[in-house]
């Protein structure tokens, strides 16, 4: 069967996991886009440490889980944001503005929608985390 959207299928596997208390996930295949969103799932603590396996075909990461992921998807297709079009999506995605992110890919490379909105810039929606 042929893969559609290989963030997707990593976001699933997470969220799966997740909601049946699992500590460690793996992930296949692996992408650089799904490493950038795992570093910034990281970042703000929504998962623990990952690790990336070598298996000298698309690669495998191994996930740490750590409780705190409540809901993560990808957003297909990849809708365009206007710097002024931000407030929407993050209510549209977003249970609440205190908290949760929405990745973003952008000519600055892959970031959160308030690091974009800091440097006021726009791009195309990757998914989301809360």
């Amino acid at each position: 069967m042929v893969r559609i959207s290989v963030l997707n299928d990593a976001l699933k596997t997470m969220y799966n996991a997740e909601k049946k208390g699992k500590r460690q996930v793996l992930i296949r295949p692996s992408s650089k886009v799904v490493i950038k969103f795992l570093q910034l799932m990281q970042k703000y603590g929504y998962i623990g440490e990952f690790e990336y396996v070598d298996d000298k075909r698309s690669g495998k990461i191994v996930v740490e889980l750590n409780g705190r992921l409540n809901k993560c998807g990808c957003i297909s297709p990849r809708y365009d944001i206007a710097h002024g079009d931000m407030e929407t999506w993050v209510a549209r995605l977003l249970p609440s503005r205190q908290f949760g992110h929405i990745v973003l890919t952008t000519s600055s490379g892959i970031m959160d929608h308030k690091e974009a909105r800091k440097k006021k810039i726009g791009g195309k929606v990757l998914g989301f985390f809360y």
